[in-house]
C-alpha cells in the first residue's frame, strides 16, 4: 500500500519536477484502485522547509515585467506565468493533504484528485510553452500564491477560504476574458488548454466550498460569515472584481457571499 502522507512529503520536499509529476499521477491511480493508505505517519515538516526547483527565479509580484500578449515574447511570458500558477497549485494541493491530519479519507481523495489535475494542467502548459520556444523556468515568476499557503499553514478554515475560494476562484472571474483574447488572436491551442483548466477549476473551488462548510459544521460556525471574516483577516486587501457570479454559484458560493464581495468592490 502506498501512503498518501509519505507521497505528499516526497512531492513537497524534493524539487525534481518529473518525479513530482510522476508520483502525483501514480498516487491518484493508487487511490482509484483502492491501494492508498491514509494512516497518518510522522509529524509534518514545517512549511518553510518546502523545496522548489532552482528555476524559475521568484520575484515579488510588483517586480514582474509586463509584456504585451500580441508579441511572441509576451505570449510566451503569459503561458509561462500560467504554467507557474499550475505548478505551485500542485504544491498547494499536496500541502493541504500533508499539513492537515485527522480528516475523513474523502478529504484526502478530493485534494489528491486536484493535485493530479493541476499536474495535468502544468504538463499541458509546459508542453505548449515549448512550441513557443520557451521552457518552464526560463522566465521569472512570482511567489504570491505560496505566500498565502504559508500564511494559512496552521488554520484549515483559512486555507480553504484563501486558496480555493479566493485565489482559485479568481480564475473563474478572469479566465473567460483570457480565452476571448486568445480566440481573437487565433491562438486555438491556447483556447483549448485554458478551457480545460477553467472547467476543472470550477470543481476545485467546489471542493473548497464543500470542505469549508464541513469544517464550519464541525465547529458550529456559519460558513458565509466565517468566509467573510477569514478573507478580511488573511487576504491583503479585498478580492477585486468583477466576479463571475454564474460560475461562482456553480462552485458553491452563496448569494450572500457574492453580494458581500460585490458590495465591497463598490466601496
Amino acid at each position: 500500500m502506498k501512503n498518501i502522507f509519505r507521497t505528499a512529503e516526497n512531492c513537497l520536499f524534493h524539487a525534481s519536477i518529473p518525479e513530482k509529476l510522476s508520483q502525483t499521477h501514480q498516487a491518484w491511480q493508487f487511490c482509484k484502485d483502492g491501494l492508498l493508505s491514509y494512516e497518518s505517519i510522522d509529524k509534518p515538516k514545517p512549511i518553510n522547509a518546502t523545496q522548489f526547483p532552482d528555476k524559475p527565479l521568484w520575484l515579488p509580484p510588483k517586480q514582474m515585467p509586463r509584456r504585451q500578449l500580441t508579441t511572441p515574447e509576451g505570449l510566451a511570458a503569459f503561458f509561462h506565468a500560467l504554467a507557474h500558477i499550475e505548478f505551485v497549485a500542485i504544491y498547494l494541493a499536496w500541502d493541504i493533504i500533508y499539513r492537515f491530519r485527522g480528516l475523513p479519507n474523502e478529504f484526502y481523495r478530493d485534494w489528491l484528485r486536484v493535485a493530479d489535475e493541476e499536474a495535468q494542467h502544468f504538463t499541458l502548459l509546459s508542453n505548449h510553452l515549448a512550441t513557443l520556444g520557451c521552457d518552464y523556468g526560463d522566465l521569472p515568476a512570482h511567489g504570491g500564491l505560496w505566500d498565502h499557503a504559508q500564511d494559512t499553514h496552521s488554520d484549515l478554515l483559512a486555507r480553504l477560504a484563501i486558496v480555493p475560494r479566493c485565489l482559485e476562484a479568481r480564475g473563474l472571474d478572469v479566465t473567460p476574458a483570457m480565452i476571448e483574447k486568445l480566440e481573437a488572436l487565433g491562438h486555438t491551442q491556447g483556447v483549448t488548454i485554458l478551457t480545460r483548466i477553467l472547467n476543472d477549476e470550477v470543481g476545485h473551488v467546489q471542493l473548497g466550498s464543500k470542505w469549508l462548510e464541513y469544517q464550519c459544521r464541525q465547529q458550529s460556525l456559519d460558513p458565509s460569515e466565517t468566509y467573510k471574516k477569514l478573507i478580511n483577516h488573511y487576504f491583503k486587501g479585498k478580492p477585486k472584481g468583477p466576479f463571475n457570479r454564474e460560475m461562482r454559484i456553480i462552485a458553491g458560493f452563496s448569494d450572500a457571499e457574492l453580494d458581500w464581495l460585490e458590495y465591497e468592490q463598490k466601496q
